[in-house]
């Protein structure tokens, strides 16, 4: 089955058919850039998008476009005047990934594993 377009509860998407809200936010997470774009749009001030281009470095244009699109569709990101900004709903998602970067950063998993630790 091929899946398309923003990953939102209750469409079909990436190990999910019937669309568990858990699954599409992660298949949402999981698209290129997105996580960084939601972690350029986590402080102040909004970016316009050419300035969140630059933030992002390396992301062209079309597939900033893209994400905004995706995020604006998911209610996760909202455009301003000024340019691109978390919703309340972004917020609270921006505050969960930061609790995994605060886990990832006391990460540390074994420097070795032997044949029989692997999967």
């Amino acid at each position: 089955m091929t899946y398309s377009g923003t990953p939102l509860p209750g469409r079909p998407v990436r190990g999910s058919a019937t669309g568990r809200p858990i699954m599409a936010l992660l298949d949402l997470l999981g698209r290129r850039w997105t996580l960084r774009v939601l972690w350029e749009l986590r402080g102040a001030p909004v970016p316009s998008f050419r300035e969140l281009q630059t933030r992002c470095g390396g992301v062209s244009s079309s597939v900033l476009t893209d994400r905004l699109a995706e995020l604006r569709e998911a209610g996760i990101v909202e455009r301003t005047d000024g340019g691109y900004r978390l919703s309340t709903r972004g917020a609270e998602l921006s505050e969960a990934i930061l609790v995994m970067a605060r886990w990832a950063a006391d990460w540390h998993p074994p420097a070795t594993l032997t044949a029989r630790d692997r999967p």
